[in-house]
């Protein structure tokens, strides 16, 4: 499988990344369908506990039932769990890593999945993948633009189902999207959000009244349509949170020394020189200013599934340990970042009995950040006990 990566052009005028190419549709297009013999190494092959915990903290979620041994042993479960989104930590490929179109950007943008049971200490997984669409769209981001498809299975030792669903990035050209995008001119214009202490301590008042329901049932005849979720908040965005992230969950491309030099030499478009001429990868976006500028955000920004993960805390949060997340699906909408803070907000839209006869809830979610912008929406099918 080919990595996404990204060719420098050799002249120094305005066009200076590569060109979605009919030719590279093509190729790409004769993957759709074909299982990926190799794919390449996931950040972990086993949920265990310091892999949980690791994962938990790079996404702000102090849940005990993630990160506490000793509460974990005395729930139904006798062991630590890792949260959903610990998905993202078991296949690059689900969280971003594509192949073809050599050169072009790609920006994580979404993922619809399910889980078919909790993903428990020390379980060892497998992954298995292929490319499932390539879908043409006109972006205000960069114009014209490519939403690329991957479908994933999880399962454990034993060929047992854990998560399986979809993934997808958007593939822009980058000088398209500084030149010519215009999503992010206002917020350009406007520049950087400073906070003062009045603006903090209302942030931190979510961190504050932050509710992890724990142990207390949620019961599936206590919730009612049009029932609200309690708000929960993210940021401000900085760059150790986004390396906080990256070190729980493992980023696509991130090496050091002989083996960043290996992975740049099997992949020679990889290395984007960076300012002192050292090829340097295009997942820097996240932590250099020039860069994230180059591809058209306002500066560094947050990872996709990173927001997605702040989504599924929301609700498993307000199930606590009782529920089941069996479903999830995440739109992102609009880049984080550095400075931005986040609320996120939920309610329930659905009650029903699904076809395994289990009582699900469905909640919709809306993430916004300081502006009013939408950054992500949500929703989610949590199964609750019920008093019976």
């Amino acid at each position: 499988m080919s990595q996404s990566v990204v060719d420098l052009e050799a002249d120094s005028g305005e066009e200076r990344f590569a060109k979605i190419t009919d030719s590279a549709l093509d190729n790409l297009r004769s993957l759709i369908g074909v299982p990926i013999a190799n794919t390449v190494e996931p950040w972990c092959y086993e949920a265990t506990r310091d892999n949980i915990r690791h994962y938990a903290h790079g996404i702000g979620d102090d849940n005990p039932l993630w990160c506490d041994p000793q509460y974990a042993e005395q729930t139904t479960y006798g062991t630590l769990v890792a949260p959903p989104s610990f998905a993202f930590a078991l296949s690059r490929i689900l969280s971003g890593y594509v192949g073809g179109l050599p050169g072009v950007h790609a920006m994580w943008a979404g993922a619809d999945l399910t889980w078919h049971k909790p993903i428990l200490r020390d379980t060892k997984v497998q992954a298995s993948a292929y490319l499932k669409d390539l879908v043409e769209h006109d972006t205000r981001f960069a114009g014209r633009a490519f939403q690329q498809i991957y479908h994933v299975e999880l399962t454990d030792e034993n060929g047992d189902k854990l998560v399986s669903g979809d993934s997808w990035c958007f593939r822009t050209e980058r000088d398209a999207a500084r030149e010519r995008g215009s999503k992010y001119s206002a917020q350009k214009e406007a520049g950087k959000t400073r906070y003062t202490a009045e603006d903090l301590a209302k942030i931190y008042d979510l961190y504050e009244n932050e509710v992890v329901r724990g142990a207390e049932p949620l019961y599936y005849e206590d919730v009612q349509v049009g029932d609200e979720l309690p708000v929960m908040g993210k940021g401000p965005m900085t760059v150790t949170g986004f390396i906080g992230f990256a070190q729980g969950w493992g980023g696509l491309y991130i090496r050091a020394n002989k083996l960043a030099y290996k992975l740049i030499k099997s992949h020679p478009g990889l290395g984007i020189p960076n300012e002192l001429g050292i090829p340097d990868v295009p997942e820097r976006v996240h932590w250099e200013e020039e860069l994230a500028k180059d591809v058209g955000t306002p500066g560094a920004y947050d990872y996709g599934p990173e927001r997605c993960s702040w989504l599924t805390q929301h609700l498993t949060n307000w199930m606590g340990d009782s529920g089941f997340l069996a479903r999830h699906t995440a739109q992102i909408r609009h880049h984080n970042v550095v400075g931005d803070a986040i609320r996120i907000t939920g309610h329930v839209t659905d009650k029903s009995v699904d076809d395994q006869g289990r009582n699900t809830v469905t909640i919709e979610q809306k993430a916004h950040n300081q502006h009013g912008d939408t950054s992500a929406i949500g929703k989610g099918v949590v199964v609750l006990p019920t008093r019976n």
